[in-house]
């Protein structure tokens, strides 16, 4: 007869006694928290003063709020109350002996990750003891680095805001970022904590801005060190976020001075180790804060009275025309010189010939439009004259207009790149080439635009053809992008390769695969294979949630560091999950203490479902958090195991995964996608004998029985 669902067999170990093996009741009533006075085989005085904890992982303690995650076979440990393990640290911490008072540090530092213990002490104004001893002491070496972790992980539970802590600490962390001889561990604490600090207060920013220099962030940056180099990154992107438009375009500016993306693209970049997931983040947010400096000149419309405007306006028909002319413009009269000026900037490729102003007042791409026209006028001038002066001479029917076109280019250059758009809170791709190149969109504008004046020419396209051309250009970037170059030389390379013959190609492709897999006998061959495919689909979902995953811990208030790995046993009837280090790709299962049985799954949820979306419910900060969201139910609706996914392909492996656990469809568009994938390269390999040879709508007729047809044996005569 199995044991009561809500009760558990486990192993308690006591140190100074043997192990046992007890039933612990799940749900007895009254139980105050954290969980005290459970039944044990040993007689103990004031059991008040004891609780259960964890043997294995993070050795978190038993409350009334987890007991019902404990599963069948876990091995737990008789210890100190958090209570008093908290009453005694406190007290060791203010000890004079320095090796106690080193111990206790280091106790706290490890203890203060389990939120109950944490409670404990910081209800007894711990706090204010480690701000004493970080302020107070002079020590640099471990009991300071103690003392900054258990400080780290206190703060991580949002029990105390940060907005708390007083200028003399925060300065005196400052100095251990701005110290040389000091241990690296020290300023990576330091520096992880300034980075928590930055965004709660404008007083903090202006504070942490102006002690932590950009010069002492990129010698940190420039560290053998990747982790310290990580939380100097870190740091940067935090400072960068929270600074207003005006200091962020100053910081990048400097930045710019000091080669900051020559850098990064030689040692972080093209570095040997391979790029973590944290820093690819923040290459990616180090990408997006300076291609939205781009904003706010896409959204300002020209202002035909701005003299500036004007000046940058006529500087780009002066460039391409003045030069030419025999006589100089300012020897003609007024009229003759307005319509010259007319004439040439029809020429140039504007609308409004008469007033081009008109042409930019459009935004975005506003403003944003002018400046990459003018930067190719004076960076490549003989490649901008040539543009010019060779669509001059067209008939005027075939002419690529150069002005209208760089405007559409623009507006399509800041949608690829998502210039104006917040930044992901999770993303990962950057452009590697982004990184070696200093003024990277104006110099991708001047690639592309000539780009625009050739396909134009391989279509020969008329004025009528101008938005088939600008779709085919853009087409062109998004396939190049895609293949991540490395440098805009590549990128030129390919992009220039990429022609509109090979374009054609590929429509073309693409167009007969859809139509050869949309007659009818190849639909009822689909539907035939569909069966068999799914399956095979399912079992690479479970193969994957077996390989496993490494997950990342999310709050609402910054980027976490903190991982942990989960993956299913390999008879899929248990779900393995714990915390693993920086730099652990594929832990092996016994590592994972903490356990689901798969049987005891209730249900998926995703997204806004999901009890770790709805904690954090703060506008655009969640939209792409809320796309990688899933969770466990187990036992009970409301235990769950809350799920970010690194990835959107990991999401959809892992929620397609559990749904086939669960006994449901795979519901993701990934497995669409594959499904659409393998059931096109099995119809190939089917219909590889029938290639040139149309497959009719309808089967051919089948012919009527021949009157002969009586050689059929009839059994009722040899029963008779």
């Amino acid at each position: 007869m199995p044991p009561p669902k809500d009760v558990v067999k486990i192993a308690i170990q006591m140190v100074g006694a043997i192990p046992q093996l007890i039933e612990l009741q799940q749900v007895p009533p009254g139980t105050p928290a954290p969980l005290r006075g459970t039944p044990a085989p040993w007689s103990l005085p004031h059991a008040e003063h004891y609780a259960l904890q964890y043997a294995d992982g993070r050795q978190t303690y038993i409350t009334e709020s987890n007991r019902r995650e404990i599963k069948n076979g876990s091995i737990l440990r008789l210890t100190t109350s958090p209570d008093q393990e908290a009453e005694r640290l406190y007290s060791g911490i203010q000890s004079k002996n320095v090796d106690v008072k080193t111990d206790s540090l280091k106790k706290l530092a490890s203890l203060s990750q389990d939120v109950t213990f944490a409670q404990e002490f910081i209800s007894r104004n711990g706090l204010k003891q480690i701000y004493s001893i970080v302020e107070e002491g002079n020590d640099t070496g471990e009991m300071l680095a103690h003392t900054l972790k258990a400080f780290t992980e206190l703060m991580e539970h949002d029990f105390v805001s940060w907005e708390n802590l007083s200028t003399v600490f925060i300065k005196k962390i400052v100095s251990y970022v701005n110290m040389n001889a000091v241990d690296a561990s020290i300023q990576q604490l330091s520096l992880s904590i300034l980075e928590n600090m930055v965004p709660t207060s404008r007083v903090f920013f202006e504070l942490v801005k102006k002690e932590v220099t950009l010069d002492r962030l990129l010698i940190h940056l420039q560290m053998t060190n990747t982790q310290l180099q990580l939380k100097a990154m870190a740091l940067l992107i935090a400072l960068l976020l929270t600074a207003t438009d005006a200091e962020r375009r100053d910081m990048m500016d400097y930045l710019r001075e000091k080669n900051i993306r020559q850098f990064i693209h030689k040692n972080i970049v093209h570095s040997s180790e391979p790029l973590g997931d944290e820093m690819a983040h923040y290459l990616y947010v180090l990408q997006s804060v300076s291609l939205n400096l781009c904003e706010n000149r896409m959204r300002t419309s020209m202002d035909p009275y701005s003299q500036e405007q004007r000046e940058l306006l006529q500087s780009l028909r002066q460039t391409a025309f003045e030069s030419e002319s025999e006589v100089p413009a300012s020897n003609f009269s007024t009229e003759r010189r307005r319509s010259l000026c007319a004439k040439e900037f029809r020429k140039l490729g504007f609308m409004n010939n008469s007033n081009p102003a008109e042409d930019l007042r459009r935004a975005p791409p506003g403003l944003l439009a002018l400046d990459n026209m003018v930067y190719f006028s004076r960076n490549t001038p003989n490649a901008y004259s040539r543009f010019v002066l060779e669509n001059s001479s067209r008939e005027d029917k075939h002419e690529c207009p150069f002005a209208r076109s760089s405007i559409q280019l623009t507006l399509i250059l800041c949608e690829i790149l998502h210039i104006g758009e917040p930044c992901s809170e999770t993303a990962q791709a950057f452009y590697p080439m982004f990184f070696g190149q200093d003024h990277f969109f104006e110099e991708l504008f001047c690639i592309c635009i000539q780009l625009v004046n050739k396909t134009w020419k391989e279509m020969r396209a008329t004025q009528e053809d101008f938005d088939k051309v600008m779709q085919v250009v853009r087409e062109q970037i998004t396939r190049t992008l895609a293949l991540k170059p490395t440098s805009l030389e590549l990128f030129k390379t390919r992009v220039n390769a990429l022609n509109y013959s090979e374009i054609l190609k590929l429509r073309q492709t693409e167009r007969l695969h859809q139509e050869e897999t949309l007659a009818v006998p190849v639909l009822e061959l689909r539907e035939r294979l569909k069966p068999e495919l799914l399956e095979l689909i399912r079992q690479q979902r479970l193969l994957h949630l077996c390989e496993g995953t490494l997950f990342r811990k999310i709050s609402s208030r910054h980027r976490q560091d903190k991982l942990w790995y989960c993956r299913l046993s390999p008879n899929h009837k248990v779900l393995h999950y714990g915390d693993v280090e920086e730099g652990v790709h594929s832990p092996p299962i016994e590592s994972l203490t903490e356990k689901i049985p798969v049987a005891d799954m209730k249900m998926l949820l995703v997204g806004k479902e999901c009890p770790h979306t709805k904690e954090k419910s703060s506008g655009k900060q969640n939209k792409d958090v809320l796309e990688l969201a899933f969770s466990i139910v187990h036992d009970v609706e409301e235990y769950c195991l809350n799920f970010i996914a690194p990835t959107r392909y990991e999401f959809c492996l892992w929620t397609d995964g559990l749904n086939v656990l669960l006994g449901k469809e795979m519901t993701s568009e990934r497995t669409q996608t594959d499904l659409d994938v393998l059931l096109s390269m099995e119809l190939k390999l089917r219909l590889l004998d029938l290639e040139n040879i149309s497959i009719p709508d309808t089967p051919p007729p089948i012919p009527k029985p021949p009157s002969n047809l009586n050689f059929c044996y009839d059994f009722s005569h040899a029963e008779q």
